[in-house]
């Protein structure tokens, strides 16, 4: 029988804390095992329930890290003051 893998265990205390490359490598993980297509329903969904909350913790993180960035201006005084990034300022969208 198949042994349940990490994707299909419940998340441990220390996934909280997980960082964003953790967050990532791990989500990989799971979209690789369910890509494979050796799990059980209950397993897929467990891995699926899974792979939503590493993608919001990722987003969250994502999104507090752009709270974070600031663009350093200079004044015409020659003076430098930092400012807040601006959704598509410097990404070359914008």
């Amino acid at each position: 029988m198949f042994e349940e893998s990490a994707a299909t265990q419940p998340a441990g205390p220390d996934d909280r804390a997980m960082g964003f490359d953790r967050i990532l490598d791990r989500l990989r993980q799971v979209v690789a095992q369910l890509e494979q297509g050796n799990l059980s329903l209950e397993q897929s969904l467990r891995a699926f329930e899974e792979g939503v909350r590493l993608s919001r913790q990722g987003a969250a993180l994502l999104d507090a890290a752009e709270q974070r960035v600031d663009v350093l201006i200079r004044g015409e005084d020659g003076s430098l003051r930092t400012e807040p990034l601006g959704p598509g300022e410097g990404d070359g969208r914008g």
